[in-house]
């Protein structure tokens, strides 16, 4: 087969020929694109698509059909409601147009024409009273003006009294059309220079998007040159855009060479650049371009919504619905402001939460935590510095689960990393023995965790900063010292880190521990210098900033994933209700395969549940707040009891606790206890613990 030798530049090489005549295997092809070939230019075929961007694909063709279907309703909506306001609108501008007409009219009506001839001759006659002749002139002037003047008005006249008799004996319809037919140029005529008979509605798609606005943007930012004359000066190149992409309008850009500027510059004057393109700066998504995905330095995606995107309806989180899943795939997390799904993988990750209060941080964080319950190979380890409702579902799967902030918490928090640590050094101390084949890398692996039962173990801590500020100095460095541990080390052994914190500052939360995590989420935070807190120096003159969220935004935050890559996330909502369902999921399915261990063993409302038992309400609560105090102050119970459940427990006192205590079937041993050599009033948990039925107590014995 011969062998075509085609050259697609120019000033290539020219093909090989021996003796001056090709090989008789070789077919030489002449290029068009050559130095010598005088068609080139004309030949070559131009660049410009054939079709515009909308009209390249069903689905763009769709989209703008229906965008444009729902701006059309939306202004026939908007218009047809203010049809009286428009009718009264119109009557005026009449009225006014027919006081023009008429003042327009009134010279032609009165003979204007003939009147200067009448006042020069009156001005003469009574100069010249003895002429005659020029009386008679006057005469005949003023005669002919008088007879002007009557058959102009009685014309008009005759005119408005058949077009009264004519609209007065019209059909509805016909009057209703000789009305428009006259007041529509009487409006026209009586319109002013600003005059607008209609209202100029603010349709939902309220952004428009052209190259020179963008050009006119960057520019008045310092982005690009300022020109000279006429000369705009110098301009982005388009690569793509700017056209309609969902909800928004969506453009690839180049900055221009020469300029001095990078992509990295435009992201950090977002809220500059929203500003100047007349939006909210939430509502501008750009980010890099990187060489994978075709681009460099100086290329920028931008999209601009036509409204706040993350201000819609929070969707429910696809875990709800689901019986089991593995974290070796990425968990669902929420969705970007184009309404597309993010995932989050986090095998061999550590996660930190940060953000103020009340803006749904621990919301977002039980989602995590959520995918790893419905793994059955995963091990919970869990404490929260609030102590509150949040996370205690998951005392029906955690092998450990630690909350508050109190002495005893704080002790029962520093054994469980205690623990945490020895499960690390004994899973390395195994990965050594085995052969590579098994372990080659070092790491856990689906054949280990099946083999040896070893699952995969979420460290997680909510409040963080509730433990370390209530700690002594050297305490908490130990704390902090054992969590960098967990962390820079923990991933290869199958741990997963999720810590969460309100303002990570130096105090609560050391840098040191901050630095080593790989994966960030942000709510909403006061300042630039918070967010940079949360996700990592320098993020924010990114354009990774979650202070420009506002408090609206519960649920968004801006998620890190690497250096130089960030998104704003809407966090799919998981409420308490379904993680508490989540949670007896979690359960069978560790019942199912023999791996429920540590506490969740002991949890006396799932035992109940599962006998067909029913406790009261108050002991398991009482117990949930004792569960790491063997007694404890009758004051302090009632604050932990507030801090679970503030809408029951808000306005409880201590007789009201001992009269349903006593109900529950509750009795005290001693309404005194001794706790560090003082005692108060008080209850002792062994007492709590008689009132649960036999069966319960077999459960927790097996």
């Amino acid at each position: 087969m011969s062998e075509a030798l085609i050259t697609l530049v120019k000033d290539a090489p020219d093909a090989p020929v021996l003796d001056g005549t090709p090989p008789e295997d070789t077919v030489l092809v002449e290029a068009v694109d050559r130095p010598d070939n005088p068609l080139a230019d004309w030949l070559t075929l131009p660049d410009t698509p054939v079709l515009p961007a909308w009209a390249r694909s069903r689905a763009s063709i769709t989209a703008n059909v229906t965008a444009l279907g729902r701006l059309t309703w939306w202004h026939t909506r908007y218009h047809a409601i203010r049809v009286p306001k428009y009718l009264i609108k119109a009557v005026l501008l009449a009225a006014r147009g027919f006081y023009r007409a008429t003042a327009g009219l009134w010279p032609t009506l009165t003979a204007h024409d003939h009147t200067a001839a009448v006042r020069a001759l009156k001005t003469q006659v009574k100069l010249r009273p003895e002429d005659v002749d020029l009386a008679a002139r006057l005469q005949l002037a003023h005669a002919a003006r008088t007879h002007t003047r009557r058959w102009r008005f009685g014309a008009a006249a005759i005119a408005v009294a058949a077009a009264a008799t004519g609209f007065a004996l019209a059909d509805p319809a016909l009057q209703a059309g000789m009305a428009a037919a006259v007041i529509t140029p009487l409006s026209y005529l009586g319109r002013g220079k600003d005059t607008q008979l209609l209202d100029h509605g603010a349709p939902p798609l309220r952004v428009d998007m052209s190259a020179q606005q963008l050009n006119d943007a960057l520019r008045a930012v310092g982005l690009l040159k300022q020109g000279r004359g006429d000369d705009d000066g110098p301009k982005v190149t388009c690569v793509m855009g700017p056209l309609r992409d969902g909800n928004g309008w969506a453009t690839v850009f180049d900055l221009p060479r020469g300029g001095g500027k990078t992509a990295a510059d435009v992201l950090a004057k977002r809220t500059a650049i929203a500003a100047e393109l007349g939006v909210d700066e939430i509502q501008v998504i750009m980010a890099r371009v990187r060489a994978h995905g075709g681009g460099h330095a100086g290329r920028v995606s931008m999209w601009v919504a036509d409204d706040d995107p993350y201000l819609a309806a929070p969707v429910p989180s696809p875990l709800a619905a689901m019986e089991t899943f593995s974290v070796w795939d990425p968990i669902p997390f929420g969705q970007d402001a184009r309404g597309r799904r993010v995932t989050v993988p986090v095998v061999w990750q550590s996660m930190f939460f940060g953000g103020l209060p009340r803006r749904g941080k621990t919301f977002t964080q039980r989602l995590m935590s959520a995918a790893g319950i419905l793994d059955p190979w995963v091990r919970h380890y869990v404490a929260d510095g609030k102590g509150g409702a949040d996370w205690m579902p998951m005392k029906a799967v955690a092998h450990r689960l630690v909350m508050g902030a109190e002495d005893d918490a704080v002790e029962a928090l520093k054994a469980m990393l205690k623990e945490l640590i020895a499960e690390m050094e004994r899973r390395f101390a195994l990965f050594r023995s085995l052969p590579t084949a098994m372990c080659p890398e070092g790491k856990l692996t689906r054949q280990i965790i099946e083999r040896y039962k070893l699952p995969f173990i979420f460290v997680t801590i909510d409040e963080l900063q509730e433990y370390l500020t209530s700690m002594d100095r050297d305490d908490r460095e130990q704390v902090i010292n054992d969590l960098c541990r967990i962390a820079r080390r923990g991933p290869a052994a199958g741990f997963v880190s999720n810590f969460a914190s309100q303002r990570p500052d130096a105090d609560s939360v050391p840098t040191k521990l901050r630095e080593i995590i790989t994966l960030r989420y942000s709510t909403q935070v006061v300042d630039q210098t918070s967010s940079d807190m949360v996700l990592g120096k320098g993020k924010a003159s990114q354009g990774a900033d979650a202070s420009v969220l506002s408090e609206e935004h519960k649920g968004v935050g801006v998620l890190v994933t690497g250096p130089a890559s960030f998104i704003t996330v809407k966090a799919d909502l998981l409420d308490g209700s379904g993680f508490a369902e989540i949670c007896g999921k979690g359960r069978r399915l560790r019942q199912a395969i023999n791996q429920l261990s540590g506490d969740a063993l002991g949890d006396v409302t799932a035992i109940a549940d599962e006998h067909g038992v029913t406790i009261p309400g108050i002991i398991t609560d009482v117990l949930d707040v004792m569960r790491h105090s063997v007694r404890m102050y009758t004051v302090d119970l009632l604050a932990g009891l507030v801090n679970l459940d503030e809408d029951t427990y808000g306005d409880w006192d201590a007789e009201r606790l001992a009269s349903e205590l006593d109900t529950a079937g509750v009795t005290r041993t001693s309404k005194q206890v001794k706790i560090d050599g003082r005692s108060l009033a008080g209850y002792q948990r062994r007492d709590i613990e008689d009132a649960v039925p036999i069966e319960i107590l077999n459960g927790l014995t097996r």
